[in-house]
């Protein structure tokens, strides 16, 4: 993949992330606000003040994930982006993670 393909990717993989959060925040209890400067997404948990970041690794062509629970880096394999350490997906682990950060169980999909 191009530098310029893998920016667009990573570009619309954040924006497939701020409009799951947005309609998880709509249909559930869920309570975080989205903030995007360029190639990073901050996703802050009102209850607590906890925050999750995912970013875009350009250089690795990687998506990277920081939350409570430690950091993550996903690797797109044709259709989804994958764990580079044990395979699982990235909307799996940050359903995860928002759930856990936030208090309130939430599946998100893209």
């Amino acid at each position: 993949m191009t530098e310029s393909e893998f920016l667009d990717l990573a570009d619309a993989t954040l924006n497939a992330i701020e409009l799951a959060l947005e309609n998880a925040c709509d249909t559930s209890d869920l309570d975080v606000e989205c903030s995007r400067s360029g190639n990073v997404l901050e996703v802050e948990c009102i209850d607590n003040g906890s925050k999750i970041i995912i970013n875009s690794q350009a250089p690795m062509q990687e998506m990277w994930l920081a939350a409570r629970s430690g950091g993550f880096h996903y690797r797109y394999d044709g259709s989804h982006w994958l764990n580079t350490r044990d395979g699982t997906e990235l909307y799996a682990t940050l359903s995860d993670v928002v759930s856990s950060q936030a208090g309130v169980a939430v599946t998100l999909k893209p």
